[in-house]
């Protein structure tokens, strides 16, 4: 493999891109903002949540997020979530129920395929899922249809998915701090890993009710 071909890698970093500032959406907490890629979640963009267990509290990492972009009426899509979400904690972290869009794929190939046209499609704003598979051409696909459709794609996988590189945008790791969650940046477009950064349980609550997952 050549140098030039080798340029045309989604998961290169460069150099010169620490000085391009990527879209984002702020994230409600100032302490991420901060170490994100351009001060929030990348948008047109996949980013990874690398998690030891369902229910740590990353998807309250989003909910600020989620319901800033369920108001500009575009589509938050949900593919193959393991749970059900609990809608009146959406609501009631200003999440607009009718804009939520459920998919249960019935295969995992049904399940990459749906990840990939909500992100392309435009309509979506943000794209959550839990995928079964994925390697390194099926993640270069979705990074290139968040990109076409302009939307926050955001993969939870779990957290031994961080010994394989990833073209995403942001790949972040999140554990159970002792009052709260521990979130490290392991890949940011633009710049070097960061963090930990330790939010408390005080400080989830001030922005969102505590989720569940019915």
């Amino acid at each position: 493999m050549n140098l030039d071909h080798l340029l045309q890698r989604a998961d290169i970093w460069r150099g010169s891109e620490q000085s391009v500032r990527m879209p984002a959406i702020p994230t409600g907490f100032a302490e991420l903002d901060a170490v994100f890629p351009g001060g929030g979640w990348p948008q047109g963009a996949l980013t990874e949540l690398l998690v030891p267990r369902e229910g740590i509290g990353a998807l309250q990492l989003l909910l600020p997020a989620l319901a800033r972009l369920s108001q500009q009426q575009r589509w938050i899509a949900w593919v193959a979530p393991p749970y059900i979400p609990y809608a009146p904690a959406l609501a009631a972290a200003g999440v607009d129920l009718s804009r939520m869009l459920l998919i249960h794929p019935r295969a995992g190939s049904d399940g990459l395929w749906a990840i990939e046209q909500s992100l392309r499609s435009g309509t979506c704003g943000a794209v959550l899922a839990w995928p079964v598979v994925g390697d390194g051409k099926v993640l270069r696909r979705l990074q290139l249809a968040a990109a076409a459709g302009q939307s926050l794609g955001v993969l939870f996988r779990p957290e031994q998915a961080a010994e394989r590189p990833s073209p995403a945008a942001l790949r972040v790791q999140v554990s159970r701090h002792h009052d709260g969650v521990a979130v490290q940046v392991l890949k940011r477009r633009g710049g070097w890993v960061a963090g930990p950064v330790q939010l408390s349980l005080d400080q989830l609550l001030r922005q969102t009710p505590e989720p569940r997952l019915s």
